[in-house]
C-alpha cells in the first residue's frame, strides 16, 4: 500500500507542477494576443477534451476553463491555423449574405469540391469570423469530433465587432445575432482584411514574434521571481570561518571521542586554532598519516582534552566534524544578480543541447517527465523552499527549451517567421510540415534518451 501511495504522490506533484507551468506558458501567449487585439477563443488548464468546466467571458469572449486531462494547458489564438486562399473573401461574403449555409452550398456557389469548401469555412471559423452551426434535428452536437454540415454568422455590433474584439457593444442599435444575414458595407476583400487584422496572421512580424516569445519569457520571468524571492526570504547558507563545530557525524571518530556540535576547538595536535581554516590545516597532518593526536575544546566555558584514536598508519579522510553553517540574507539587488547568473547557466545548457559535440553530455544530465515528477515530489516532501526552487528550475528549463529554433517549439515558429521575412513570402505548407517532422524526430530522440536516464537512475539504481 505504501508503494502505491508513493506512486500517487509522485504522479500528483508531477502533473500539478507541469500543468501549472504549461498553463502559465500559454497564459503568456494569451496575454500578448489580447494586448495586440488578436482574438483568442479559448484558454484552458488541461489538454483539449470534450468534457470540461468552463465559463465564457462576456467582456473578451474567451472561454476560460479546465479539462480533466491535467497534463498542461492550451490557448486558441485566432489565425494560427489554416492557409491563405484567394477564395476566403468570397466564402466569407456568402456566409455573411446568407446568415447560415451548408458547406455543400458554399462549394456549389464557388464551383469547388466539398473538402475545399470545408477548408475555407474552417479557416474562417479559426479566425472567429464565422462559427459552426450544430443542428440538433440532424443529431449534430458541439461534442462531436467532426464539423457540422452548416456554418453561420457570429454576433456583431454596429461596428462589425464580435464578442472577441475589444470595445464591442452589443447593447447599441445595429447589433446582429448569430445565424442572421449581415450587410458589411464593404467589398468582400475589404471585409476579409477587416477580419484578418484581428488574427495572428493579420498583425505585423514583430507582433507575431512577440506573441510567440511571450510564453517562454513568462516561464523564465516566473522562475526569476521565484528564485530571487527564495534567496531573499530563505537566505544563502555559507560556511562560517570560526572554530566552532557545527555538526558531528554519528559513529565517527569525533563522535566516539565524545565531541559534540557547538564545541569550540582551541588546540589541534599541539597547534592553536582560531578559525575553521586553521582547524582543517591542523587536522591534515594526523589524518593523512593515520596517527593518534590530542584535541582540546571548550564546552560551556570548560576546557577539555581528548585523544583521537585513529587506525595506526592508515590515512583517514574524515574526522566526522562539520563546520558551522551560517545564513546570509542578501539584498534584493544581490539576489537578482545571483539569479541572473543562474539564468545564464540554464540558457547555456539548453543551447548546448543543439550543439552536436555537447548534445549527449547535456542529455546525460537531464531528466524526462518521470524524473521531474520524482524530483518534484521529493522537493514537496522536503519543504516549501525546496519545492519553490525545483518549480523555478523546471519553469526556466521549459522556457528556454521552447526558445530552441526547432519546430514545433515557439523558437521554431519564430525561425519560420524569420525565413518568411527574408524570402518575402509564406513558406510552402509542405516545407513547414517537413520542418515539423524533423523537429518532432529530434524531440522524440531527446525524450527517449532522458527517459532511459531516469529508468537507469530510479529503477536500476
Amino acid at each position: 500500500m505504501s508503494g502505491l501511495l508513493n506512486v500517487v504522490w509522485v504522479v500528483f506533484w508531477g502533473v500539478l507542477v507541469l500543468s501549472v507551468l504549461v498553463f502559465v506558458h500559454e497564459g503568456g501567449h494569451y496575454l500578448a494576443a489580447r494586448a495586440f487585439h488578436v482574438r483568442a477563443t479559448e484558454f484552458f488548464l488541461g489538454l483539449p477534451c470534450r468534457f470540461k468546466l468552463s465559463r465564457k467571458s462576456a467582456k473578451v469572449g474567451t472561454e476560460f476553463g479546465v479539462t480533466p486531462l491535467l497534463l498542461g494547458g492550451y490557448t486558441r489564438i485566432c489565425g494560427m491555423e489554416g492557409a491563405e486562399d484567394e477564395l476566403l473573401a468570397p466564402a466569407l461574403e456568402i456566409v455573411m449574405r446568407r446568415g447560415r449555409i451548408r458547406a455543400q452550398e458554399v462549394a456549389d456557389s464557388l464551383g469547388i469540391d466539398l473538402d475545399h469548401a470545408y477548408d475555407l469555412l474552417v479557416t474562417l471559423n479559426d479566425w472567429a469570423a464565422i462559427r459552426p452551426y450544430y443542428d440538433s434535428e440532424r443529431g449534430e452536437s458541439p461534442s462531436q469530433s467532426t464539423y457540422p454540415e452548416a456554418f453561420e454568422t457570429v454576433r456583431r455590433d454596429a461596428s462589425l465587432l464580435t464578442e472577441y474584439d475589444r470595445g464591442h457593444d452589443f447593447a447599441a442599435d445595429g447589433t446582429s445575432d448569430p445565424g442572421l444575414p449581415r450587410e458589411t458595407g464593404m467589398s468582400p476583400d475589404e471585409f476579409l482584411a477587416h477580419e484578418r487584422r484581428r488574427t495572428y496572421q493579420g498583425v505585423g512580424f514583430l507582433k507575431r514574434c512577440a506573441m510567440l516569445l511571450a510564453g517562454p519569457l513568462v516561464n523564465v520571468l516566473l522562475a526569476f521571481v521565484i528564485v530571487t524571492g527564495a534567496i531573499v526570504v530563505r537566505g544563502v547558507d555559507y560556511v562560517s570561518d570560526v572554530n566552532v563545530i557545527g555538526s558531528v557525524t554519528e559513529g565517527s571518530f569525533a563522535d566516539t571521542a565524545g565531541i559534540e556540535a557547538g564545541d569550540v576547538l582551541t588546540i589541534v595536535d599541539g597547534t592553536s586554532v582560531a578559525t575553521w581554516t586553521e582547524v582543517v590545516g591542523a587536522l591534515n597532518g594526523p589524518l593523512s598519516e593515520g596517527r593518534d593526536f590530542e584535541l582540546t575544546y571548550e564546552r560551556d566555558g570548560v576546557s577539555h582534552d581528548v585523544i583521537i584514536d585513529l587506525p595506526d598508519g592508515e590515512p583517514t579522510e574524515l574526522l566526522g566534524i562539520g563546520a558551522t553553517v551560517a545564513t546570509y540574507h542578501p539584498t534584493l539587488p544581490e539576489a537578482a544578480s545571483a539569479t541572473f547568473g543562474y539564468v545564464g547557466q540554464v540558457a547555456s545548457a539548453v543551447v548546448q543541447l543543439i550543439q552536436p559535440q555537447h548534445t549527449m553530455e547535456v542529455l546525460d544530465q537531464s531528466s524526462s517527465v518521470v524524473g521531474i515528477a520524482v524530483m518534484t515530489s521529493e522537493a514537496a516532501s522536503s519543504g516549501v523552499y525546496e519545492l519553490a526552487l525545483i518549480v523555478a528550475a523546471i519553469s526556466m528549463s521549459l522556457g528556454f527549451m521552447n526558445l530552441l529554433p526547432i519546430p514545433p517549439f515557439d523558437g521554431g515558429k519564430i525561425l519560420i517567421e524569420l525565413i518568411q521575412l527574408v524570402i518575402r513570402r509564406p513558406l510552402p505548407q509542405r516545407a513547414i510540415v517537413i520542418l515539423s517532422y524533423v523537429g518532432m524526430a529530434f524531440i522524440l530522440f531527446v525524450f527517449i534518451v532522458v527517459l532511459r536516464n531516469d529508468v537507469v537512475r530510479l529503477v536500476l539504481g
